[in-house]
């Protein structure tokens, strides 16, 4: 009989580190977007790891008010780059310096639609359970198990209102709360692409292929 083919996955820092290494980011080239950037987070936690997101502020007439997302924002000119901008907006929203974190690599760039935006997405690996101390923006802050993203219970179509139609679109269901916000959109598609580079895909759903 032939020998079982073993998957490779990612459940260390430094497999993480490893297999982002083996996949080179596709980047936008496009000079005339608005550009923005954002840090995905992770630590070890027993035998998995755990990922850092944060839940927006509620703002009246911020379309992204009260959603999910990870630590991040424009790019102001005084960034020297994508990563500074991702960086500098994570010690503001949250207190956390990652300057001297160590960065485990970066995943595609994501093209947001309504605002012909691109957010740029970079990885870091820290140790401990580091005090974050939230700014006006955030909500709240919270670490994810990788596992929760690969579960297909947490998985579930839902119909969301955007540029003045309704669409279908796949989200994940992360805090226990099942009245809270869910991962959907630009996140989720960060999220979509960081798991299938460490080998733990997020299930398949059929949706409509478009920019978020």
């Amino acid at each position: 009989m032939p020998g079982k083919v073993s998957r490779r996955v990612a459940k260390t820092l430094d497999e993480t580190e490893e297999m982002l290494a083996s996949a080179t980011p596709r980047l936008d080239q496009n000079p005339t977007r608005r550009k923005a950037s954002v840090a995905l987070v992770l630590r070890e936690a027993g035998s998995d790891l755990e990922a850092l997101f944060i839940r927006r502020a509620e703002h009246a007439g911020d379309p992204w008010s009260g959603h999910l997302a990870f630590p991040g924002g424009r790019i102001d000119p005084s960034d020297a780059d994508a990563r500074a901008a991702a960086e500098r907006e994570t010690a503001e929203e949250l207190s956390l310096d990652l300057r001297g974190a160590r960065l485990l690599g970066r995943l595609d760039d994501v093209l947001g639609f309504a605002e012909s935006i691109r957010v740029s997405a970079y990885v870091y690996g820290i140790e401990g359970d580091p005090l974050l101390r939230l700014n006006y923006e955030i909500r709240a802050a919270f670490w994810t198990p990788l596992h929760h993203c690969a579960d297909e219970d947490r998985q579930e179509m839902r119909e969301f209102n955007y540029l003045e139609r309704s669409v279908s679109l796949p989200t994940i269901r992360l805090l226990e709360d099942e009245r809270a916000p869910v991962l959907w959109g630009i996140t989720y598609k960060f999220i979509d692409d960081f798991m299938s580079k460490i080998g733990r895909p997020v299930p398949y759903m059929h949706w409509i292929e478009q920019e978020l």
